[in-house]
């Protein structure tokens, strides 16, 4: 049975154009987004999540050292004092001890004694 008259194109043509329309309207939106003024980094309220590079988080910098076997000796230590300790490297290649934060002094004054 043979469609004459075309119908057949009419729902293809509406899901196309409808397409286009949600395309155009979002485009319109993420380039209003891009042009707009944003604070510079430090200026303005809010995080900057990769603005500064001495943020880790909620851990804090108990030790930094150049050495690793130091920095393993440093978590080791403060693990036996029950704080839980991790460590990441910095810019500079120097090895950063982190503790979290309601631990630094503790972890600091115990580093510092030994």
């Amino acid at each position: 049975m043979p469609s004459g008259n075309g119908w057949y194109l009419v729902g293809p043509l509406i899901a196309v154009g409808l397409v286009g329309l949600l395309g155009a309207i979002f485009w319109r939106m993420g380039l209003q987004w891009t042009l707009a003024t944003e604070p510079e980094a430090g200026h303005g309220p809010g995080l900057a999540i990769f603005g500064d590079s001495d943020d880790y988080g909620l851990l804090c910098p108990a030790a930094v050292t150049i050495d690793d076997e130091v920095a393993a000796e440093v978590r080791r230590l403060l693990g036996e004092a029950g704080i839980r300790a991790t460590h990441t490297y910095d810019r500079d290649g120097r090895t950063v001890v982190l503790v979290f934060a309601e631990q630094v002094e503790a972890a600091r004054r115990l580093v510092g004694s030994s």
